[in-house]
């Protein structure tokens, strides 16, 4: 039987393909390099803003998948680069022969399959980001003051440097920080009365102040950070509640922080694609090579005509019996039952 996509190889022709391969494979090396950089940037990201993160946010399995991937395609191209520059060698060819079968299937099953999850997730993640920051962001806020208290006593600190890094303030804007308790208990005077009329004038009981932390101040705005009483268009001569960035960070931490973690995953969602198309071309080069050689009996140098193909035409009539089989064929016609037998007439006696 034929086999299927077959393609003519002589001597010449494979050659210039084991070359090409071989330039190839060291591309694709260098994509698998830069994919696992890329992809261990963005999980040491999310190791630094996973406090701002919700504990259920599955974008943490994007970088991961992504660096196996990474990892695999390195080792594809190495190891193209290593069986291309072989086949122009009749001494160093046998080794490979009797290995590249089991690397080209560990490249087509494990480094395919991961490429293509890790686009899937590149496309999917994302998403999740907008919920994930959400809820992170607010719980974090909301621990802004539990200094003392195990498991968030460093989450003032952790959104102080979050608001000074990344030139943000709040949430989605400077005002979140009026409608939560940001100072912690320890610090209020229980003497003062403002600050009682403030606990008790909340339902639940909080001091809710129209302030904001001192991160949230902009370095470079060229009057003294105002942080308190800022709804009062009073409290502050030339202060303009309408213009807070000319003093406060304008822009809230969510739309900084998604836009920042869905552009290294855009980055890195490229970059995957298009090592997914290097993989694709090397095994496919790598194969056609291999069954061309295969073809001559593993003789490097041989004139004969051979060709190389990705699938032998056993294979394909397998797979056709295996379909045929499952049940696709056409039922057979019914077969007619017999016309039944029409009873003996009996003669009638004669008058």
């Amino acid at each position: 039987m034929a086999p299927v996509l077959p393609l003519a190889l002589p001597l010449q022709p494979r050659i210039r393909l084991a070359q090409g391969l071989w330039l190839l494979s060291w591309v694709l090396s260098l994509t698998g390099g830069i994919t696992l950089f890329c992809s261990g940037h963005l999980l040491v990201q999310l190791w630094h803003l996973g406090t701002f993160l919700a504990p259920s946010c599955p974008f943490i399995a994007l970088p991961q998948v992504a660096l196996a991937a990474g990892a695999v395609a390195l080792g594809t191209g190495l190891a193209g680069a290593g069986a291309s520059r072989a086949s122009l060698d009749a001494a160093q060819y046998p080794p490979w022969r009797r290995v590249l079968g089991p690397l080209l299937m560990a490249g087509t099953a494990g480094g395919g399959g991961l490429l293509v999850l890790a686009l899937g997730l590149a496309l999917a993640l994302p998403g999740s980001l907008n919920s994930g920051l959400e809820e992170g962001l607010g719980s974090a806020m909301a621990h802004y003051k539990d200094t003392e208290v195990p498991g968030h006593c460093h989450a003032k600190r952790l959104l102080d440097e979050l608001q000074l890094r990344h030139h943000c303030c709040g949430r989605h804007g400077y005002k979140d920080w009026f409608g939560i308790q940001w100072v912690s208990s320890r610090y209020l005077d229980p003497n003062d009365q403002d600050v009682v009329d403030r606990i008790q004038s909340n339902v639940e009981g909080l001091y809710l102040i129209d302030g904001v932390p001192f991160s949230c101040c902009n370095p470079h705005s060229p009057r003294p950070c105002l942080q308190n009483r800022l709804s009062d268009p009073h409290a502050h001569p030339l202060f303009n509640p309408r213009q807070p960035n000319l003093n406060l960070w304008a822009q809230g931490c969510h739309g900084v922080l998604l836009g920042h973690l869905q552009g290294l995953a855009g980055t890195l969602g490229i970059i995957l694609a298009v090592t997914f198309l290097l993989q694709t071309l090397v095994l496919l080069g790598l194969r056609y090579l291999q069954t061309a050689l295969e073809g001559l009996g593993g003789v490097i140098d041989g004139e004969g005509e051979t060709q190389g193909y990705l699938f032998p035409g056993e294979l394909r009539d397998m797979l056709k019996t295996a379909w045929l089989q499952g049940g696709v064929t056409p039922r057979p016609a019914s077969e007619e039952a017999p016309p039944e037998e029409e009873p003996p007439k009996e003669d009638l006696p004669e008058a």
